[in-house]
């Protein structure tokens, strides 16, 4: 299923960039971060974007995927909304009611942020930085589980912590 994951994903985002990079840079990052979590967090990292950014629709993800992998790339699409304040507002409150196997989607999203920050820090990107560092207490509050993907939140805190964007790492 992680091949054909990785397959469907980077066909739907196809022709779509990640800010000067192709945005199957970011699926890699992400799905290189899960390694540790497992295959079934790869596939969700592949899709993760995929109902949000592409033509693709929950119902093809669940006839494809299955249930949970649907119910997963679910909880991550972002709710509609006006402004990102909104969107973000609605995501986080469908992020804190999760518990169980779904948990899953969390350490997909605690990677997905690390792999933004991370860009932005290599980048030098400071103004979407901010975004996130302003976001963070409330992300943090609705995605973190204590002892679920703690080197991703430690590495994740880590680089929002500063009063100005980190220098870029190898890592």
């Amino acid at each position: 299923m992680l091949a054909d994951a990785r397959a469907f994903a980077l066909r739907a985002h196809d022709g779509q960039m990640y800010g000067e990079r192709p945005y199957s840079w970011h699926l890699e990052a992400v799905a290189e971060l899960l390694a540790p979590y497992g295959a079934q967090a790869q596939v969700i990292a592949y899709l993760h974007d995929i109902v949000e950014d592409t033509a693709v629709s929950d119902d093809d993800v669940n006839a494809r995927f299955g249930p949970f992998v649907g119910e997963c790339v679910g909880l991550l699409t972002d709710a509609p909304g006006a402004t990102r304040a909104e969107r973000k507002a609605q995501t986080y409150a469908r992020l804190a009611a999760v518990s169980g196997p779904a948990e899953l989607a969390l350490v997909v999203k605690a990677a997905d942020r690390l792999a933004n920050v991370r860009s932005c820090v290599a980048d030098r990107r400071q103004r979407l930085w901010e975004i996130y560092r302003h976001e963070h207490r409330a992300f943090r509050a609705a995605a973190y589980r204590p002892g679920l993907c703690e080197p991703l939140w430690c590495e994740l805190d880590g680089l929002l912590a500063p009063d100005d964007i980190p220098a870029a790492t190898d890592g």
